[in-house]
């Protein structure tokens, strides 16, 4: 019975993956926390998610992996705890092509761990995505264009329990 409980945790525990970054240009609050927040946890809703564990990695760069928020879903995803990640787009997943492409292809299907994508019109659970890789690239390729040390600001993260 146990098993089964945790089975069922899993398939009904979703993470929703935030981030901003200086690096992303002034957008506004079109990719805010806050709006992403929102978006996510509406689109997860709709997919039949009813916890909700929320990171956030905001004014932390997606040139690096090595992101509190994220690091937090990572050991959740690990411990079995989570069945699907939510993004608002790939760039808020990360901007280092290699190490997104790694999560994509190899980490999230070994833990089976289904990705959405919602802005990029991807959620593996309805197949792939032959593009996926592409804005991977031009995902990095944009960072390398907005990259400034100088603007970056201290980074923190928050880490919330939603269940509905």
């Amino acid at each position: 019975m146990k098993q089964s409980n945790e089975k069922y945790y899993k398939e009904q525990t979703a993470a929703l993956l935030l981030r901003i970054s200086r690096d992303d240009g002034q957008d506004g609050d079109s990719n805010s926390i806050q709006t992403q927040k929102k978006l996510l946890t509406k689109v997860a809703k709709e997919k039949g998610y009813t916890d909700l564990l929320v990171f956030s990695d905001d004014g932390v760069t997606g040139t690096t992996m090595k992101r509190p928020g994220f690091q937090a879903m990572i050991q959740e995803i690990e411990n079995g705890n989570i069945g699907a990640v939510f993004v608002k787009d790939f760039s808020r997943l990360g901007r280092n092509y290699r190490e997104v492409g790694y999560y994509m292809e190899e980490f999230f299907p070994d833990h089976d761990v289904r990705l959405v994508a919602v802005s990029d019109g991807v959620d593996t659970a309805e197949g792939e995505d032959e593009l996926a890789p592409f804005r991977n690239i031009m995902n990095s390729y944009r960072r390398s264009l907005w990259t400034s040390e100088s603007r970056r600001p201290r980074p923190h993260y928050v880490i919330q329990r939603q269940r509905h």
